[in-house]
């Protein structure tokens, strides 16, 4: 079928691509996301996944995507609508709702449709949830958790320093080759959300669990041409679950009591750099935010830190009763540095 919206479906064994069972206007769309927007394949199954759920909502009202041009607005408030009957996080209703948007804007940059029918349409009202991170002496203690011995060992750890020490996400962490690792310089090359590269800091901890983790990566290596640089026990790159037990398991050795993930490093990383002082658009950078915004998620971390620190250590505070004279309560701020709180 044409990009006119002619219905096309394919037929026989059910396709490997994403979005395979979709017409062909919608496979058009995810493959401009996958080449032109440079999406990850996870990503651009998401979406192909937000698409069959709509068609599936739209053929239960005589209609469907091949026929685009006959779908209203009260098609999409429709479909939000069973979403919420299905008790669906707000979140995922503002994705799908975004997967939509994306849609109707590619048939119209390619003069397939006028006019979106969900102009005006608004996300679910979120509720703001804020990161959960760990302290610091959490965070240490995961980072320096028993581990299993030989090269799984090393690898371990050294996945954790890297999620933790630069802030990467854990795609992004998986995705690094053994090319992309610059440990005697003190960076990575990273690549990012919409195929965007930057060069992530590591740290001194970092640079030496990478060290030794290359030093005994051959262990892991099945075939000399894959350049991944964290491998599995085939030699295959290790895979997000994998990414995912490894940190639970850390987590649980060093004794940490709530359930952590490979994300969590990342939001330790970003509030413990606003904690020692570091500004919103250096952190911005290393995090590789697009947007400002999306960042200032974790400033009521440092917030909250700032507060507790004035209840132990103000003296009008209620809650500084007998701490203010003991050892514990120093005057060491929110950044770090010597002084009282300015």
């Amino acid at each position: 079928m044409s990009l006119t919206g002619a219905p096309n479906r394919p037929s026989g064994p059910a396709q490997t691509e994403p979005g395979g069972a979709l017409p062909e206007v919608c496979r058009g769309f995810l493959a401009f996301l996958e080449v032109e927007k440079g999406y990850s394949l996870a990503t651009v199954r998401a979406y192909a996944a937000d698409l069959d759920q709509f068609e599936a909502f739209l053929v239960r009202r005589g209609k469907g995507l091949e026929a685009f041009e006959a779908i209203t607005r009260d098609d999409a408030t429709g479909f939000l609508a069973e979403l919420h009957r299905q008790h669906l996080k707000k979140t995922s209703m503002a994705r799908k709702l975004s997967t939509l948007r994306s849609f109707f804007r590619y048939l119209i940059r390619h003069r397939l449709l006028s006019s979106t029918p969900l102009a005006g349409l608004r996300n679910p009202k979120q509720e703001r949830r804020h990161p959960r991170a760990l302290n610091v002496d959490q965070a240490t203690a995961l980072m320096d958790a028993p581990t299993r011995a030989g090269p799984e060992g090393i690898r371990d750890l050294a996945l954790a320093e890297v999620l933790y020490g630069s802030g990467l996400r854990v795609s992004e962490a998986l995705s690094l080759t053994v090319d992309d690792v610059r440990a005697d310089r003190g960076f990575v090359r990273v690549r990012g959300k919409g195929g965007k590269d930057r060069l992530a800091p590591l740290s001194e901890a970092a640079r030496h669990r990478i060290s030794e983790y290359l030093d005994e990566r051959g262990g892991l290596v099945h075939d000399a041409a894959e350049q991944a640089l964290f491998l599995g026990a085939r030699g295959r790159p290790l895979s997000r679950r994998e990414a995912q037990r490894i940190i639970s398991r850390l987590a649980l050795d060093a004794g940490v009591d709530q359930s952590v993930h490979p994300h969590t490093l990342r939001h330790s990383f970003a509030s413990h750099l606003l904690q020692a002082g570091a500004d919103l658009r250096s952190v911005q950078e290393m995090l590789g935010h697009s947007r400002l915004s999306t960042t200032e998620r974790y400033t009521h971390l440092d917030l909250r830190h700032i507060m507790e620190v004035y209840d132990q250590a103000h003296p009008h505070s209620d809650k500084a009763g007998s701490k203010q004279s003991s050892p514990e309560a120093d005057t060491t701020n929110t950044t770090g540095k010597p002084g009282g709180v300015k």
